[in-house]
């Protein structure tokens, strides 16, 4: 899958920057890199999901947000040669991603400068989910935001499907949704008695996307 970050690049400057890349396997569980751990790659997903997780004060691990084939992360650490990686990021199931170094990233930028548009915009995406998400966590039920969650997870594992099955565990649901886990627990053992999903050990089955969107407005 091309990556939104070339888009407007040529198909033979995005190939031969990709050759230059380095391809990575990861195992489930694996970690990518740890937050604070120096950067200067970006890593484009090719297969497989990563969960990009933090470390709170009291020593808690929130998942921030859970990324795809096609997605990307890391970027930050291409635009500031002091900085270090700000979360870690770990291999969900068997994955693959193709880490591109700086100096091959500022090449690519120099010759195309509409790069810095896109990432940009990338960049400025997420920090909109993130304010989003903060504007959730002050003004938005726990259990609305629960099921919020879900249902992105569903759209991210199976799109454009009723059901899906998503392969994370209540606790990275539960800092996705900016709560704990039984709140998490609660609110998914009531839509399983209403027949909309399914818990299984470390999997939730959504077997009626309709109905639980319904609950969450």
């Amino acid at each position: 899958m091309r990556s939104r970050l070339f888009e407007g690049v040529p198909e033979e400057t995005v190939a031969r920057l990709l050759s230059r890349a380095r391809r990575r396997t990861f195992g489930k569980g694996e970690v990518v890199f740890h937050d604070g751990d120096p950067g200067d790659t970006l890593h484009l997903i090719d297969k497989g999901r990563f969960a990009v997780r933090v470390t709170t004060f009291h020593g808690d691990v929130a998942t921030l947000v859970v990324v795809g084939e096609g997605d990307i992360f890391g970027e930050l650490a291409l635009l500031d040669v002091e900085a270090a990686r700000s979360a870690t990021v770990i291999a969900l199931e068997p994955a693959t991603t193709r880490s591109i170094h700086r100096t091959d990233f500022e090449e690519l930028r120099g010759q195309h400068p509409s790069v810095n548009d896109v990432l940009i915009s990338i960049l400025s995406d997420k920090v909109r989910r993130y304010t989003d998400r903060l504007i959730e966590a002050l003004y938005i039920p726990g259990e609305i935001r629960v099921l919020k969650r879900v249902l992105e997870l569903a759209d991210l594992y199976s799109p454009g499907t009723q059901v899906s099955v998503v392969s994370l565990t209540q606790d990275d649901i539960a800092g996705l949704a900016g709560t704990s886990r039984a709140t998490v627990n609660r609110v998914l053992r009531k839509e399983e008695e209403r027949g909309h999903l399914r818990l299984d050990r470390g999997k939730i089955a959504i077997l009626d996307k309709g109905a639980v969107e319904r609950r969450a407005k």
